[in-house]
Formats: C-alpha cells, sequence, structure tokens
C-alpha cells in the first residue's frame, strides 16, 4: 500500500490535520505533528527529548516556522491556528505530497516553479532531530528562512511564556539554550550541504552560479540569535479532549540559507553533548537502521507468502517502541512504551505487546533483554504495571501484568528453546505463584475454594478495564474477573511444562491447572451462552458481554472444552466485533457508550463501556481460527486495519475507535498492543 497523500488530502486542513505523523528514537523521545504541520496536541513537537531515559520526556522544540524566498517574493510554508481561532499563515495549501519513507515523514512544497522537500528523522539512540530541505526544482536560487520555536516543558502540560527569559548563546553553526538554571542545555545548528548542479554552477537555468558549501565565502547558513515569544497557538485536539488547549512557544533563532539545486540545509536540534550536522550522513544511519529492522524479520518470515506492504509498514512500527531502559550494572535493559504519544512502559502492556513486538519481527535478543529487566522489578510476585516519570518509584497496582509476563516467557521459549533463560527465571515465576496463592497487594489471593484468582479492593482498578473519574472507578471488576483466571490457568500449565523442561517436579503445578479448570466452569452462563465477566463480586456475578472472555479461548491454554469455545466466539462476533477491533460491552446493554469524546471525565466514563480497541483483533481472530479452523477467514478480520495506517497515526496503528460507526480513532496515534497483536495474529495464521 502506498503511504502517500496529495492535495486531496495536504490541502484541506481539516483533514491534514487529521493525520498524524511520529518518529522516534529508540530511548524514549520523539517528534511528532500533524501533514499540516499545526500544532494541534501539547505532545506535538520536532524534539520530545526523554532527558532520563525513557521517561524525562520534555518538550524542546516545538516547530520551525519556515519561509521561502525567489526572485523577491516570500512564500510562507507553515500553518498555525491561534487562540483567536485565526488561522495562520496557510502555508498547508502548498503541500503537494506527504508520505512516508520507512517511518521518515517527508513533505513535498510547491510554489510556482519552486518545489522543495522536508524531511524529519530522529537519531538512533540520541535525543536528536534532524530537518532536512532539499531544493528539487527552481529556476532561480531559493532563500529559506526558518524561525526555531522552542519550549522546555514536561511534554503533558503547556506553556505562558510572558516574564520568561532563556538564555540563547551563540555557538559555530547555531545557538546553545538553557531554558533556566539547572536545565538541561539544547543546541540548534544548522549547516549546507551539497554540490549545486552543473547548470546551476555554470550559471545555466539553476540561475547565478553557486560554489559547493566547502568553497563558498562566508557561512554558508546564516544564524540570527533571538528572543521573542509567540503567544497563544491553539490546540485544536486539546480543545476536543477539554484541556488547556492553549500554548506558547519562544523563537530563539532564525537561519537563513539560499538553495540552489543540489543543495540540502540540515537544521539538527538536540540535547547531546555533541552532535553531528552532517545530514546526509544522519539519514544513511537511519536507513541502515530500519533495513537492519526489516532484514532480521525477513529472517524469521515463514512460508512462501510475500508478505503485503502494510504487514512491512507494522513491522517498522513495531520497532518504534521498543526502547532502552538503563539500569544499575544493566546499561543495555529495555522496555515498551505502550503508546505514543503520552504514555510511558506499562508492566501489562509491554508483556502482551512483547510477542509481536520482538519475536514475530525476528529479535528474540530484544524480547529477553525485556524478560530480564522486568524480573528485576518484581515485588511480592508482582510486576509492575507503570513506570511513572523519572525518578519515581514503580506502582503495583495490576492484577494481571504478572500473569502476562509467564505467558510472554511461554512465547519466548517457545521460539527460542533458550532453556537459559528459562532456569534463570523459574525461581521468580515460582515465587510469583506462590504469592498469589498466598495472598498479595489490594486483594490479590487464590480462593481455596475453588482454586480462582480474586483481587480488588474499593477504589483501586486491578485489570485492564482501569478507568477512574476522581473516586469512581469506571468498570468495578472486584472479584474474580475471567480473563484474570483464563490467564492464571494458562499460567499454572506453563508452568507445569516449564518444570518439566527444567528437571522440577511438575505434578504440583498440574494438579493446580486441573483444580482451576474445574472452578472455572463456575463463569460458564447457560442463560446467555457466553461466559460472566466477573463472578463472586461484591454485588454477586456480573453477567455483561464483554470481549475480555476471549483469552479463555486465545491463550495457549483454554479451560474450556470445544463447545463452549465456539459460543464464546460466535458471541462476541454477534455483538462485540467491528472491523477495527471489539468494543468493551454490548451495545445492547443500558451502560454502552458509542463514542468516546468530550472531558476527561466523559471519555473515562466511555473507555470501556462500548469504545472499540484494536489490540483485541488479534486474539479473536486467532481464537476464531482455534474454533472453525479457517486461516483465510480469520485473516480477514485482520485486514481493514490496513486502511487504519492513513487515516490517524499515519503509518502505526492507534488505541481505540468508537462504538458507534463509522468507528472513528481515538486515543493514542500509535499503541503498542495493537501494533503487536496484529502481527502476531498475522504471522501465527500464516497458511
Amino acid at each position: 500500500m502506498s503511504l502517500e497523500f496529495g492535495r486531496e488530502v495536504t490541502g484541506r486542513l481539516d483533514v491534514a490535520e487529521s493525520r498524524e505523523w511520529l518518529v522516534t528514537n529508540g530511548i524514549g523521545g520523539f517528534a511528532s505533528g500533524t501533514v499540516a504541520s499545526t500544532l494541534t496536541r501539547r505532545y506535538h513537537g520536532l524534539l520530545v527529548a526523554a532527558l532520563e531515559p525513557p521517561l524525562g520526556r520534555t518538550l524542546l522544540v516545538a516547530k520551525l516556522e519556515e519561509s521561502l524566498e525567489c526572485r523577491g517574493e516570500t512564500r510562507a510554508l507553515s500553518t498555525n491556528r491561534w487562540a483567536d481561532r485565526s488561522i495562520a499563515p496557510l502555508g498547508y495549501r502548498d503541500v503537494e505530497r506527504f508520505r512516508l519513507e520507512g517511518t521518515t515523514p517527508v513533505w513535498t512544497f510547491a510554489w510556482r516553479d519552486v518545489a522543495v522537500e522536508k524531511r524529519v528523522f530522529m537519531e538512533p539512540g540520541a535525543n536528536t532531530t534532524y530537518v532536512c530541505y532539499r531544493l528539487l526544482r527552481a529556476t532561480d536560487p531559493v532563500t529559506v528562512e526558518l524561525r526555531a520555536l522552542v519550549n522546555y516543558r514536561d511534554y503533558h502540560g503547556t506553556t505562558r511564556g510572558a516574564g520568561w527569559q532563556m538564555q540563547v548563546t551563540p555557538v559555530a553553526e547555531g545557538v546553545r539554550i538553557v531554558a533556566f538554571d539547572g536545565a538541561r542545555p539544547f543546541v540548534l545548528l544548522g549547516r549546507l550541504e551539497g554540490t549545486p548542479t552543473p547548470a546551476a554552477s555554470a550559471g545555466g537555468p539553476g540561475g547565478p552560479g553557486l560554489l559547493p558549501t566547502s568553497s563558498m565565502p562566508g557561512p554558508s547558513v546564516e544564524v540570527r540569535p533571538a528572543h521573542a515569544w509567540y503567544y497563544g497557538f491553539r490546540l485544536a485536539r486539546e480543545e476536543e479532549r477539554g484541556l488547556d488547549a492553549q500554548d506558547d512557544h519562544l523563537h530563539a533563532g532564525t537561519f537563513r540559507a539560499t538553495l540552489a539545486q543540489g543543495h540540502e540545509l540540515t537544521v539538527v536540534l538536540s540535547s547531546e553533548p555533541a552532535v553531528s550536522t552532517a545530514g546526509a550522513e544522519a539519514w544513511q544511519r537511519r536507513e541502515r537502521h530500519e533495513a537492519g529492522v526489516l532484514a532480521a524479520w525477513r529472517r524469521t518470515s515463514t512460508g512462501g507468502e510475500r508478505p503485503p506492504d502494510w504487514v512491512r509498514q507494522l513491522v517498522l512500527a513495531a520497532d518504534q517502541f521498543v526502547v532502552r531502559r538503563p539500569l544499575p550494572g544493566e546499561p543495555e535493559g529495555l522496555t515498551i512504551i505502550a503508546g505514543y504519544p503520552w504514555f510511558c512502559d506499562w508492566g501489562r502492556d509491554t508483556m502482551i505487546a512483547l510477542p509481536g513486538l520482538t519475536l514475530t519481527t525476528g529479535r528474540p535478543g530484544h524480547a529477553r533483554r525485556i524478560l530480564s529487566t522486568f524480573a528485576r522489578f518484581m515485588d511480592r510476585g508482582m510486576l509492575p504495571n507503570r513506570f511513572p516519570d523519572a525518578g519515581q518509584a514503580p506502582e503495583y497496582n495490576s492484577v494481571d501484568a504478572t500473569l502476562w509476563y509467564v505467558e510472554a516467557i511461554r512465547a519466548y521459549h517457545a521460539a527460542t528453546e533458550d532453556d537459559g533463560l528459562l532456569k534463570e527465571l523459574y525461581p521468580v515465576l515460582a515465587e510469583m505463584i506462590r504469592w498469589h496463592r498466598q495472598g498479595t497487594r489490594h486483594g490479590i489471593a487464590e480462593d481455596p475454594a475453588d482454586g480462582l484468582l480474586q483481587a480488588g479492593e474499593p477504589g483501586v482498578q486491578l485489570t485492564w478495564m482501569d478507568a477512574r473519574v476522581g473516586e469512581r472507578v469506571v468498570t468495578p471488576r472486584t472479584g474474580k474477573a475471567v480473563e484474570v483466571n483464563a490467564l492464571w490457568y494458562n499460567a499454572l500449565r506453563v508452568m507445569a511444562a516449564f518444570a518439566s523442561r527444567v528437571g522440577r517436579e511438575s505434578e504440583q503445578w498440574a494438579g493446580l491447572a486441573d483444580r482451576v479448570r474445574t472452578g472455572f466452569g463456575r463463569f460458564w452462563n447457560e442463560a446467555t451462552g457466553h461466559l460472566m465477566d466477573v463472578i463472586d463480586g461484591p454485588d454477586g456475578a456480573d453477567d455483561r458481554l464483554r470481549p475480555n472472555q476471549l483469552f479463555a479461548v486465545s491463550l495457549s491454554e483454554s479451560p474450556l472444552s470445544a463447545a463452549r469455545q465456539r459460543k464464546v466466539v460466535n458471541a462476541c462476533a454477534r455483538h462485540l466485533l467491528t472491523s477495527v477491533g471489539l468494543r468493551s460491552l454490548d451495545p445492547r446493554h443500558p451502560g454502552y457508550r458509542g463514542r468516546y469524546a468530550g472531558g476527561p471525565s466523559e471519555r473515562d466514563s466511555a473507555y470501556h463501556q462500548g469504545t472499540v480497541w484494536g489490540w483485541l483483533l488479534g486474539p479473536f481472530a486467532l481464537a476464531y481460527h482455534r474454533v472453525y479452523g479457517d486461516r483465510e477467514t480469520a485473516r480477514g478480520f485482520l485486514r481493514p486495519l490496513a486502511q487504519q495506517l492513513v487515516a490517524y497515526g499515519v503509518g502505526s496503528l492507534g488505541e481505540i475507535f468508537d462504538g458507534d460507526a463509522p468507528h472513528a480513532p481515538r486515543g493514542t496515534i500509535a499503541q503498542a498492543w495493537t501494533v503487536a497483536e496484529t502481527l502476531r495474529a498475522w504471522t501465527v495464521l500464516a497458511p
């Protein structure tokens, strides 16, 4: 498929703003924005640096205000929405084409006989963004002027700049900025590269002759420090979300360079202590990195089929979530960012996404490092669900993150037969089971009456349906949740297999699993023909139809008979399935919310009350195949997601969608488990 738009998208501001791009650096930092180049979210910017990788994410550079000068005329390429609701300039009208090269966004601006290409990419492993401008055509030289707008704030916040004086100092090739005492310095640098075409050098159709950069008299890029606040950027998406929707940014420097054909202007934005301004070399490093990602995937691809282009793109998208988490004594620790632009690394999301992001893409070494990294945070039998931003303690508030950890290790061992890691982690897993049986935080414990796992206490939501409005838990699931006990059964069966593999006694695990399977029968609701969502809660059983029961079919070990597995799949297919995922609640229920919109409390109230979750489509497709044995139909459920790669987060898959048609995309523009589970299911279902 082509990840490319023409003027039918770029020339319509509302449409161009609805498509967002993302580039990442592998340590938690990123750059993101819209095809129109407007700032519509507080998270949009050219450099959101992870100052304490993978967190401490700080907006340093918001955007470059761009204009072209040719033959005495000036054309603005930028577009901004302002607090007074005006829109100026209107540069989006000159975007002739937008495309992705790998994960790199590329714009072509066309004005009369002038065409300029712009691309934005990041240095792998560094808080450095490159913005490159190349003159594609012109009958006369073209001067590019760029006004750099900077900031220094938490990426969740907004800025009021009045009275804020930053220190802007000239340095070689640019300016250095210190936002306040103790702030991390960062630089804005410019460089002109390349050799003009023969026509331009000879003074032919390219205009007056220009010398190669190395021979140019004086600086090839003029840089002027500045200090002027631009007030009142209107953030339209934040306004829709009922949040503070105004932001200010500081004009800290202006770059000017005259281009002839064959020239490329590179602007480098970085918080690193040392950075190269060689844009062409940086681009080669970016290309090599993505080529390596695709090569690893191809080496592990099975079957004789040629995967479609959209699957190839998802492999590149998968790489964006895997980031470094350095630890004492383990500088190469890895983790997974749950979603861009606003999530950090979550235990549950990491373990669900790990097989699809690392094993399916041919990088088991990454999986091993992630599993080892998280093992260091096991506490009282629990894996942390959330690593808050830099310097804060992990939060242990999930009943299922640790159970997904067992499944992730199972998937890793199935792919690699790495008995070494299994022997290393087996004692950790055994201790985790012991804690869950005897009891740990938040009322998580085995019920000795039926062997099922119960959890919950007032004001705490421990399952993935974790939305809260103030102190009110929107989807209270205290008691015995169906997917938790499907995972519990799966974990005990997996532990029996692990014990045999490492030479330990396995009968105890098998006996516990048999007991849970018997107890799991209590979830069955003969009247509805599907499973209860929760049993033994404060108000008894909850028989609402939710997609959580799918995991009793899709996991490697199922506690259900074949007949009941089929009934579960049928119920979910008839009432929850959409082309982009599964609804979180049956639309026939009075509590169903078909649209995810409004302020924080309105959105949180709908988050798990009908909102469609894209990641669930993978488990559904696998469950469908398990009960019907029809690979082609099962894969067919995944194919509509290909359209989403050009509908919201360009080149990736987002988090959620409205429950009601046409299922508008919402939430994050790139979500780890949506990408991962789509990739994993597609690969497992390969003929």
